[in-house]
């Protein structure tokens, strides 16, 4: 079966003026145009293509590779509105559609919305939704305390900055939790250290705990290295400063360099921190 929105792997079936035919193992065909034909092929070549509707909504492959696909998030900029709704860049000829009922805040041309790229059941079209919140479920957890995930940065809110998790979730990191610059749609590891009643999740950027501790350490030596052995930070520093060079907290900074120091492998003087040659 030929899957909208997805890419799919081809067999070559016959060539004609519009361009070449393809075909799954269900004999279902699809056209890829002239422009995106290779230079040289053979019949039952494979290709792998992404499927969409044209303009004409019948389905047509491409062998570009679309910013977002099928059932995913990507943040994209919407090239034009009009009255039928916002038409957002994508990366192909035909702009993907979002509706007004699936926009969360009006949107308006030039601007970047993190969205949903879903298969319209009524309409059989891909469309794109702002609505992200509707598309991530909490009532059954497919993470566990301390693991590791893959976050999309979602939207900013009071507390802190909320986040998708492992495309299935929702989560939020909280702001004394945030080390770094973080921008609505930027794709960043991260930790779950909690679990709260009703299945919300609280996101670390970095480990937790004792765990912290290693990956904080060598990040220190680095900088040390980097330094000709020396950084210009104590357990003395105020914590912002410790944020702009380090982009950590405090309180993990000074584990870390306790770390080190039990180890032998700093020395802590009251200009900073010397390495131990």
């Amino acid at each position: 079966m030929i899957k909208l929105g997805q890419i799919n792997t081809l067999e070559i079936m016959r060539e004609t003026n519009h361009g070449i035919y393809l075909i799954d193992e269900e004999d279902n065909e699809v056209l890829l145009p002239n422009r995106y034909v290779p230079q040289s092929f053979k019949i039952w070549d494979k290709l792998d293509v992404f499927v969409y509707l044209d303009n004409e909504e019948r389905p047509v492959a491409t062998t570009e590779t679309p910013y977002v696909k099928c059932n995913d998030f990507a943040l994209l900029r919407c090239n034009q509105v009009t009255e039928y709704g916002a038409f957002l860049d994508w990366g192909l000829v035909k702009e993907l559609f979002c509706p007004f009922k699936e926009q969360a805040f009006k949107m308006k041309p030039g601007g970047w919305y993190l969205v949903y790229c879903y298969l319209d059941e009524k309409t059989e079209r891909l469309v794109a939704s702002s609505k992200t919140n509707r598309f991530l479920d909490n009532k059954e957890l497919t993470v566990e305390p301390f693991e590791e995930v893959d976050l999309i940065v979602s939207h900013p809110s009071e507390i802190g900055m909320n986040v998708i998790v492992n495309k299935k979730h929702s989560g939020i990191i909280y702001k004394d939790n945030i080390f770094r610059d973080l921008s609505v749609g930027d794709k960043v590891k991260g930790i779950v250290k909690k679990i709260r009643p009703g299945n919300k999740l609280d996101i670390a950027l970095g480990q937790i705990g004792y765990r912290n501790i290693e990956p904080n350490a060598e990040r220190i030596l680095k900088e040390l290295q980097d330094n000709s052995g020396f950084l210009g930070l104590n357990d003395k520093s105020s914590p912002e400063d410790i944020k702009e060079v380090m982009q950590m907290s405090k309180k993990n900074f000074k584990k870390a360099i306790g770390a080190l120091y039990k180890q032998r492998q700093i020395e802590i003087k009251p200009e900073g921190i010397y390495l131990v040659s």
